[in-house]
């Protein structure tokens, strides 16, 4: 088979659909230029008249010795499962986007290739343990936002959790207690925390738990000052009429949501990598990891759908 299309093995493996979902890529990619330059459909419903952010400049690549980068380096975490055309939007638009703020930084995709449901928070444990030593921090990134201020903070959160995606910020998400779309930890604060709960299968609810987590580990989350581009900060590529999202409840998992789980994170997250490649979107390094997890399903019988 073609060696692009051995990279995402699953679901989506017929040749003529991964084809589609190539051409359903650049068009995104072309919708994201024409929306972030002015031309075009304004992104978020944005009122006629209203500016928009440009689109960030093209960047040189990283220089791993230049020392007005900073001696801080990110590991971008995105869980991931078959959203081909926004992955092709997102690891250009963000390489770019970190470059212009000489942020140094490496791009995972955290592919999901087993039969089980998606599991965003287990795939973030994934990513931080296989980031190697050369990060010594990580943002949780969603693969369908995309920050258009160029004044938002990715930097080393040495104070503590630092939440980009705010919910005065954030298109969709407004309650107080959100930290999700967007969390920058050093890697030490997220081991504090042991890592999130890998109990949630499906969409929904880990970001809350881990919000628990935080706050049980002492730790304050701070969010962007000096932001006024308000709901018009972030683009939001998701499209809920043509991606419904796995909301499904089963078995006890609707009263299970809402526990903290104390003992479950990083120490007992149980993956295999199927395999590690890296490659470059339009010029962008990135790597995808092929993650297979294991679920036991006597502990939780919502990981299948049943």
């Amino acid at each position: 088979s073609p060696p692009l299309l051995r990279l995402f093995p699953g679901r989506l493996s017929a040749f003529p659909l991964f084809l589609l979902a190539l051409l359903l890529g650049f068009a995104s990619l072309l919708w994201l230029q024409l929306s972030c330059s002015g031309e075009g459909p304004s992104p978020g419903g944005q009122h006629r008249g209203v500016p928009r952010q440009p689109c960030p400049p093209p960047a040189p690549l990283q220089p791993q010795e230049e020392p007005s980068w900073g001696p801080h380096r990110l590991a971008l975490l995105v869980p991931f499962r078959e959203r081909f055309e926004e992955l092709l939007a997102f690891v250009p638009y963000m390489h770019r986007f970190l470059s212009k703020k000489r942020i140094r930084h490496h791009i995972f995709i955290l592919n999901q290739v087993d039969h089980f449901r998606f599991n965003r928070a287990s795939l973030i444990n994934v990513g931080f343990l296989e980031s190697g030593n050369d990060t010594d921090y990580i943002a949780m990134h969603d693969v369908d936002l995309l920050p258009l201020n160029e004044h938002l903070d990715y930097s080393f959160p040495e104070a503590g959790p630092f939440h980009v995606a705010s919910p005065e910020l954030h298109p969709l998400y407004h309650y107080k207690t959100y930290v999700g779309g967007i969390l920058l930890l050093t890697k030490q604060h997220y081991e504090l925390c042991n890592g999130m709960s890998n109990r949630f299968w499906g969409w929904g609810r880990e970001d809350d738990e881990f919000y628990r987590r935080i706050k049980g580990a002492g730790l304050q989350v701070r969010r962007p000052s000096g932001i006024t581009t308000g709901y018009e900060t972030f683009q939001h590529l998701h499209d809920p009429a043509w991606r419904k999202r796995d909301q499904k409840r089963i078995a006890a998992q609707k009263q299970e949501q809402f526990k903290v789980d104390r003992e479950g994170g990083l120490n007992n997250v149980r993956y295999r990598i199927e395999s590690r490649t890296d490659l470059s979107v339009a010029g962008a390094p990135c790597t995808v990891l092929n993650v297979l997890l294991d679920c036991d399903t006597n502990e939780t019988p919502w990981c299948t759908f049943g």
